[in-house]
């Protein structure tokens, strides 16, 4: 059985892009000179869930976390990181309010 070089980045590199990418959404009303959100406290960011894109703050701790892990990559795989509409999870928000719930 031969083994395949996946051209995925390592889990640490996605996670990094992740939040810079959550970070870097432009200078609009609402962010500071850093371009960082001002309604996000430090440690947390933004994510869009569920077909209204509500916006949940979380806290950066849950990115250490399989189940949470498993969420991004189904977000990578449905929507990808580089788009204009920050960190979309693509399930609805009563799952991820119940799994945020657990974890945090």
């Amino acid at each position: 059985m031969a083994l395949r070089k996946s051209n995925k980045l390592p889990q640490t590199a996605v996670i990094k892009q992740i939040l810079k990418r959550c970070s870097s959404l432009g200078r609009k009303q609402g962010y500071d000179e850093q371009s960082l959100p001002v309604d996000v406290p430090k440690g947390h960011f933004a994510v869009y869930v569920g077909e209204k894109r509500s916006r949940f703050i979380v806290p950066i701790s849950l990115l250490s976390h399989p189940e949470f892990q498993n969420l991004l990559q189904t977000a990578e795989e449905e929507f990808g990181y580089h788009h204009d509409m920050g960190l979309t999870i693509p399930c609805e928000e009563v799952v991820f309010c119940s799994l945020t719930s657990m974890l945090i």
